[in-house]
């Protein structure tokens, strides 16, 4: 295939609605947008890709994924398998943020690295936040920090847990110090250096966020809070945790357990969310892939485990807009622009000049995938992966 192509008549979603143009692609990036582009006079390789009747995106941001698996909270034969290029691509994935969750033991930073830089390898952008539920951190080179100043893959912290009886129970103190060492790591390294929060069904919610910004120079905007749709008090935390400022995540994977003990189903989270007011960029969404995800009984002793699911990601924006009636604009935005901004992805998220090839075609009656291009490269074709994983069938 050519490093150059030539996208007709595609529909742009910018993610904003930008109408009908041609695209061109030169390399891994995105060289120019326009009415009937042509450069039938070159004699370069061109390859042409008819994008009538579809809507063209930006690649998709999972801000939350368990590249290397999760779990164990059922024993050792409950770590979940890793995570496959495959299970992001065919849901129009492009970039990952791996992160490691309860276990910091067996699975370990030096594995997720690895893993990040197989997938990107193997076809799509990977980063990771360094450390994991508990506080102090596990950190490679010493502290967060280093962490973030030396090692290129490394863009922010966490999830840290709060509210969760899985946590370190950290004090607002601690938390406070996260957030200083994340935010001095992002300024020295021009990263985001964002604290990404897993938030538990704990009585707290988000109160130890509030208590960390309170009386000192942190914003609410150094918190990514996810899993905001645990349950119902949660989320109404959280809408007041966006009014003022914050940016919250819903998690696109769920069970059935969950959504009949009280979880607010994603979809319907978002759409929520954006009728009470919240702004567009202030909401996303993210699959908490290859994550486990426990089932309790009411005295908190595990009963079954499934796993988390990257392509639950776009599954779940689709839902919002066919059956809650979300703007299809504002649920792309929630798994394209609005990550990417809060990620400090400066080459991610948009549909522009400049930007990395990261490009979704979708076709129109339905909003089902129809092409996924990572860095110009294509991966699906007709809703069929032509690129697959090293140990992929």
């Amino acid at each position: 295939m050519s490093n150059i192509k030539l996208f007709k008549n595609a529909h742009i979603l910018n993610p904003q609605d930008t109408g009908v143009l041609d695209l061109l692609v030169a390399g891994q990036q995105i060289a120019a947008l326009g009415e009937k582009l042509d450069i039938g006079n070159s004699n370069l390789p061109v390859e042409v890709i008819d994008a009538s009747d579809c809507y063209l995106v930006p690649g998709f941001v999972d801000s939350l994924v368990h590249f290397i698996g999760g779990g164990g909270e059922g024993g050792f034969a409950s770590r979940t398998p890793e995570m496959q290029l495959t299970h992001a691509t065919l849901g129009g994935v492009t970039t990952a943020i791996g992160v490691l969750g309860t276990d910091a033991t067996t699975r370990t930073l030096t594995n997720l690295l690895a893993k990040a830089h197989a997938l990107e390898s193997e076809g799509i952008t990977t980063y990771c936040h360094t450390g994991s539920y508990q506080i102090p951190c596990r950190t490679l080179m010493g502290s967060i920090t280093d962490d973030l100043i030396l090692i290129d893959k490394f863009i922010g912290v966490g999830e840290i847990a709060i509210s969760d009886f899985r946590s370190s129970q950290p004090t607002v103190e601690e938390i406070r110090k996260v957030a200083a060492a994340a935010k001095v790591g992002g300024i020295l390294s021009g990263k985001a250096g964002v604290v990404s929060v897993h938030v538990g069904s704990g009585e707290s919610l988000l109160q130890p966020l509030w208590q960390a910004v309170a009386g000192s120079e942190l914003k609410l905007s150094q918190f990514y809070p996810t899993h905001m749709n645990r349950n119902e008090a949660l989320f109404q935390a959280g809408i007041e945790f966006a009014k003022a400022g914050g940016v919250i995540d819903f998690t696109t994977s769920t069970t059935a357990y969950d959504l009949q003990h009280g979880e607010v189903a994603a979809a319907e989270a978002l759409a929520r969310a954006l009728q009470a007011g919240v702004p567009t960029m202030n909401l996303t969404l993210s699959s908490d892939g290859n994550a486990s995800l426990p089932i309790y009984n009411d005295n908190g002793e595990l009963v079954g485990l499934e796993v988390g699911k990257v392509q639950s990601l776009y599954q779940v924006a689709r839902q919002a807009v066919l059956e809650y009636k979300v703007p299809l604009t504002a649920a792309i935005t929630a798994i394209t622009a609005a990550p990417a901004a809060v990620l400090g992805l400066k080459h991610k998220g948009r549909v522009a000049a400049g930007m990395d090839a990261d490009l979704v075609l979708l076709h129109k009656t339905d909003l089902t995938i129809r092409d996924v291009f990572a860095k110009g490269r294509q991966l699906v074709q007709n809703g069929q992966a032509i690129v697959k994983g090293t140990f992929e069938q």
